[in-house]
């Protein structure tokens, strides 16, 4: 199972991009707030993701953080949401947005989203509404998503640190070094928060 790349990025369109990883380009489907997140041809980036496989074709999704991914996974756990319905809705709605949602059963709000109808809308607050405790809010702790902060957290994983470990730890750096912190700052102080 591939959980995350590290890479280049190599070709970017309007619902997926190409990651090249060590001379081997992934190609991922994405949510237009994670293709916005992920900046221009050329740049570095990390994306998390995950692997769907079918009958007819294995497809690899990609996220800017871990919440957006585990959003995913609750979507698509519903009855007619497939990985382009869930991408649609997470392209309209972040994942404080649907946590809202899903917590007031609001399905106006989900059915926003392209190929979402009102009973799908509905189906989907109504079977999410017990299970959004699992999921990771985009707050401090949560995987930052962009620039420094998501290098400081692949240095650390790179370490050997675990994902969350690593993201609350740069969150906690970034809060005491303030937003403009750089790289070799925010690692170094990051590293302390965790004990090594």
């Amino acid at each position: 199972m591939i959980a995350r790349l590290t890479g280049t990025l190599a070709e970017s369109a309007s619902d997926h991009a190409v990651i090249d990883v060590g001379g081997v380009g992934y190609l991922v489907q994405a949510s237009a707030r994670t293709l916005n997140f992920l900046g221009a041809v050329g740049g570095s980036v990390m994306v998390f993701t995950e692997m769907q496989v079918r009958e007819d074709a294995m497809t690899l999704f990609a996220f800017g953080s871990a919440a957006e991914r585990d959003w995913f996974r609750l979507l698509t756990g519903v009855q007619g949401v497939g990985g382009r319905v869930a991408l649609s809705i997470l392209s309209v709605l972040d994942e404080g947005e649907l946590s809202r949602a899903v917590a007031t059963q609001d399905k106006a709000m989900v059915a926003r989203a392209n190929g979402v109808g009102p009973k799908l809308a509905e189906r989907i607050v109504r079977e999410l509404k017990d299970k959004v405790g699992g999921v990771a809010l985009s707050t401090p702790g949560a995987v930052p998503v962009a620039g420094v902060s998501a290098d400081a957290v692949s240095a650390l994983t790179g370490l050997g640190f675990k994902p969350a470990e690593a993201s609350a730890a740069v969150a906690k750096a970034e809060e005491e070094l303030g937003a403009g912190a750089g790289l070799d700052a925010l690692v170094r102080v990051a590293l302390k928060k965790v004990g090594r």
